[in-house]
């Protein structure tokens, strides 16, 4: 059973979350190609060459949508601008029918008594700025800065939070060294580059935001419990590796001005030059900062091949050890108390944290409302948010992914995480046995 919201603080948010890309339908309304457009319509890289056009239509079904948000309690909608809609270009002009739909949806919100949070990206990057290299490109932190100038200036007056980069990790690693996410590219140098241009970019658009008088601005940050596969040292190793790149390495330039031994040991040689002048920027006074959690994951460092070992990080995945989503991520509900409690021990201290995003995908069976899987999900994860609020962690709110089922990225519209199902050939919103069960909660 899902705790209730009485079991937390009174001051205590609920929130649930969606991205641009996934939900608006990027063909409509003026937004410029992305490199999600590009990615997604070359062969082999996204189920069914799935691609954001029309997706959940949320650009015309928005009032629909944010009824949703508030029959079912939640306080707090977590939605991204997408910067091709406000800017086709990636610069220049911008789409002003774009700007109109982002007006339009903060005042929504705030007509239904819902608090607007705003991510500023949530990776569909302009098709023109890939063109000039992208993340890999140190312009991209002033690019990034003169779009959040732009949208902040229009609907910034009336955000309740905002932030500039959603999931560092996927923009950069994810999609630069292990190739599955747009650009697709497998190359460390461009990986290297991207991690720290991302940061910069973070940092630049935390400075736009306070010239404009803007507050309660935060980052955000997904964390994924790197466990060693066996009792041996080349299992911990790995484990310590994949934890200094996935979990440390964003975390750590943001807080602290410094990025970990056990990254820098394979990242260093291809980061950008003088990349330690940067640190004054990236270092920005935040708010707030924000954890995304789905999953744990088990390392070893990979066997040799033909004699040799395998180049740096040099680490391979093994099975996982518990039950798993749709998506294959075994569900570790302990996880997140372990990254709440880490962030506030070793970064962030008293600063107010946000669980920004946590949710988990299936695939429906006979009845496609009945998911059972996703309340217990839910139950187990935030009964570790209320042991972290008994120890005196200074977490503040919970955000569900997602409100809708939508575009999972490189899966294409298979695995649904939403609380409410989408029905692709009508887009007809029908809430699930979750929603049901989560606006329950919220209501006691």
């Amino acid at each position: 059973m899902l705790p209730h919201r009485s079991d937390f603080p009174s001051d205590f948010l609920f929130g649930v979350a969606t991205s641009a890309y996934q939900i608006e339908g990027h063909a409509q309304g003026g937004a410029g190609p992305t490199h999600w457009d590009d990615f997604a319509r070359t062969p082999g890289n996204v189920t069914g060459a799935q691609h954001g056009a029309i997706a959940c239509d949320h650009l015309t079904r928005w009032p629909e949508d944010l009824d949703l948000v508030q029959q079912a309690g939640f306080d707090v909608y977590r939605f991204s601008t997408s910067w091709a809609r406000v800017l086709p270009e990636g610069r220049g002009t911008p789409n002003q029918d774009g700007l109109d739909f982002y007006d339009r949806l903060v005042d929504g919100m705030l007509a239904r008594g819902i608090k607007p949070a705003a991510t500023l990206y949530h990776w569909e990057l302009p098709s023109a700025l890939a063109d000039l290299g992208g993340w890999r490109n140190r312009d991209i932190a002033n690019w990034f800065a003169d779009y959040t100038e732009v949208i902040m200036k229009r609907i910034g007056d009336r955000l309740w939070s905002a932030a500039p980069i959603n999931e560092p990790w996927c923009v950069t690693w994810l999609s630069h060294f292990e190739g599955h996410h747009a650009p697709g590219l497998r190359d460390i140098r461009a990986t290297a580059r991207a991690m720290h241009h991302v940061l910069l970019a973070h940092g630049r658009a935390i400075q736009v935001m306070r010239e404009l008088g803007l507050s309660n601005l935060g980052a955000v940050c997904n964390m994924e419990v790197a466990a060693p596969a066996n009792d041996t040292a080349s299992a911990r190793t790995a484990a310590t590796r994949h934890d200094a790149i996935y979990n440390q390495f964003f975390i750590s330039g943001m807080m602290k001005g410094r990025y970990p031994d056990a990254a820098l040991e394979g990242l260093e040689p291809y980061l950008p030059r003088g990349w330690q002048d940067d640190f004054p920027t990236i270092v920005q006074k935040l708010d707030w900062m924000g954890l995304n959690y789905y999953a744990r994951k088990h390392y070893d460092m990979a066997p040799p091949r033909d004699g040799q070992q395998p180049p740096w990080p040099g680490t391979c995945e093994t099975a996982p050890t518990r039950p798993c989503t749709g998506l294959g991520w075994e569900i570790y509900p302990e996880g997140l108390s372990h990254f709440l409690q880490m962030m506030a021990r070793d970064y962030t201290g008293d600063l107010p944290l946000y669980v920004t995003e946590n949710g988990m995908a299936e695939h429906p069976g006979a009845d496609p409302l009945s998911d059972q899987d996703r309340i217990t999900y839910l139950s187990q994860h935030m009964n570790e948010l209320q042991k972290c609020c008994a120890e005196g962690v200074p977490v503040k709110g919970y955000f569900t992914w997602s409100l809708l089922d939508n575009y999972e990225w490189a899966h294409g519209y298979g695995p649904r995480f939403g609380l409410v199902h989408v029905d692709y050939d009508t887009l007809t919103r029908t809430p699930k046995h979750s929603y049901q069960a989560l606006r329950n909660a919220l209501s006691r």
